[in-house]
């Protein structure tokens, strides 16, 4: 019985039925299955169905949107319910277009995902300046800034703004992950990110591998070691 409601949920969020998933969601709650097992036996392994999919050229980005606002149907249902503060928040994201670039398609479906993935997002929109990114960082203090964008002409914003945290000696602060069809590895590492993400997927893992280890890094400098870099 367990496990025929939880596929009864995945079938639902394969398919983009983001009002059956939060029905769906809402009876298993009902019924005692546990928020943090439908999440983890239901929602999740939907959407690495989607992500596999996607990465194959089995479905389009629009498929992946709409299997991302089924999921995100089914998280409104579990985050209330989800009383251990980890679980509900694992790390801090800021997240922006940078300066010049308009497009948020790309950046809205990964905010979703990070959030669907536990993490709390600070999101800045399109067109953000350096400035804005910078005064996000001292506000927030997040353990990652993500920066986006789609058009050539704007990666210079990415260095301009890592440029900018070195400066105010804030570089060290945080994890820093670029994405974007123009963007590259090579990118990356000649602008000193901390690394780059192909696709919504691999940024949410690429997220939560660098929360991990700045965390891990915070607790070793507060207690007397050096900085852990990625």
């Amino acid at each position: 019985m367990l496990s025929s409601e939880l596929e009864l949920i995945t079938r639902a969020l394969l398919k983009g039925q983001a009002n059956r998933v939060k029905t769906l969601t809402s009876l298993a709650i009902e019924n005692g299955i546990s928020p943090r097992m439908i999440f983890e036996k239901a929602l999740l392994p939907g959407m690495q169905v989607i992500g596999g999919q996607f990465r194959d050229n089995i479905i389009y980005i629009s498929d992946v949107l709409i299997a991302s606002r089924a999921m995100h149907a089914g998280l409104h249902v579990l985050k209330p319910l989800l009383s251990n503060p980890q679980q509900a928040s694992l790390g801090k994201v800021v997240v922006g277009t940078v300066a010049g670039d308009l497009h948020d398609i790309g950046k809205n479906l990964i905010v979703m995902m990070f959030r669907g993935a536990g993490l709390e997002v600070i999101d800045l929109g399109i067109d953000v300046q350096t400035e804005d990114f910078v005064e996000a960082i001292i506000d927030h203090q997040p353990d990652i800034l993500a920066m986006s964008a789609m058009l050539t002409t704007t990666l210079v914003m990415m260095s301009e703004t890592i440029r900018e945290l070195e400066r105010r000696e804030l570089r060290n602060n945080v994890k820093i992950i670029i994405g974007g069809n123009p963007a590259t590895q090579d990118f990356a590492q000649a602008i000193k990110a901390d690394g780059y993400a192909v696709d919504v997927f691999n940024a949410v893992d690429l997220a939560l591998k660098l929360v991990k280890t700045n965390q891990e890094s915070t607790h070793r400098k507060t207690n007397g070691l050096f900085k852990l870099s990625s």
